[in-house]
């Protein structure tokens, strides 16, 4: 089985990915609101290349205040208008997404900028929405759970640690899961290019000590320091940033 994450908007590279006929298994982040190298993005079509530039400004600093205030003003006044346009986008790229995995096969889970039930919804026949489920692909048993870190932005796709502990006693061991958010070691949640500790979660460290998979995948870090970890017997390993590499993972 081959595993991406962070699509973010690469939806032709995704479709490349798919047409190779394996089983895919997608670890969130579909939807594309800034490539925060770039500034391309559901914000800069909406609101602007000024805007975006300003939103990966305070990204990179992490002043997610800072962010929603931004958002706050510039909606002001006209907050159905910008919320219909942003929908809009958003529906445009789930459908985009749709397309590109039409023809395929596999499994998807959330990111924190995902919309779920919008996630779900466009979903083809062939692949199909696990969050704290399991199922047996080519005799393994996998497990994913989606959602990021919790941050002040609030979006949609993110997940609180209690939620995140909960969803994982549940699934109970696996021999592979796959998860958004990195696990709470700092080699693997740090961006290098920021200079900042990302979200990760103490809650999958946890379990990765408990219950020993074979290995473990993840995202949302982009650009990160370490890109695989030993946490006891388990193999941590990030398979993004899919939409700057283009590259899937190929478990085993």
């Amino acid at each position: 089985m081959l595993l991406i994450a962070d699509v973010h908007g690469a939806f032709d590279d995704l479709a490349r990915v798919v047409a190779l006929g394996e089983p895919v298994v997608i670890l969130g982040d579909l939807i594309n609101f800034v490539d925060y190298r770039t500034g391309a993005g559901i914000a800069a079509d909406v609101f602007g290349a000024e805007f975006a530039q300003a939103a990966m400004q305070f990204r990179r600093l992490g002043d997610f205040a800072g962010s929603r205030k931004m958002w706050r003003e510039y909606a002001a006044g006209r907050e159905e208008e910008v919320r219909a346009r942003v929908g809009r986008e958003i529906q445009s790229q789930y459908a985009q997404m749709q397309e590109a995995l039409t023809g395929g096969s596999g499994f998807v889970t959330h990111g924190n900028v995902d919309v779920p039930v919008l996630l779900q919804a466009h979903l083809p026949e062939g692949f199909r929405y696990l969050n704290g489920e399991v199922v047996e692909i080519d005799g393994i048993r996998l497990g994913l759970v989606g959602g990021g870190s919790k941050t002040g932005l609030n979006a949609a796709g993110e997940i609180s640690e209690d939620e995140m502990a909960a969803i994982l006693d549940d699934m109970g061991p696996v021999d592979v899961l796959g998860t958004h958010v990195p696990p709470s070691i700092n080699a693997l949640r740090r961006d290098v290019i920021t200079g900042r500790l990302e979200g990760g979660s103490n809650a999958v460290t946890g379990y990765l000590r408990r219950h020993q998979p074979v290995v473990h995948y993840f995202g949302d870090i982009h650009q990160p320091q370490a890109t695989r970890w030993r946490i006891g017997r388990t193999l941590s390993v990030n398979v993004g940033y899919f939409r700057a590499t283009t590259r899937a993972v190929r478990h085993g």
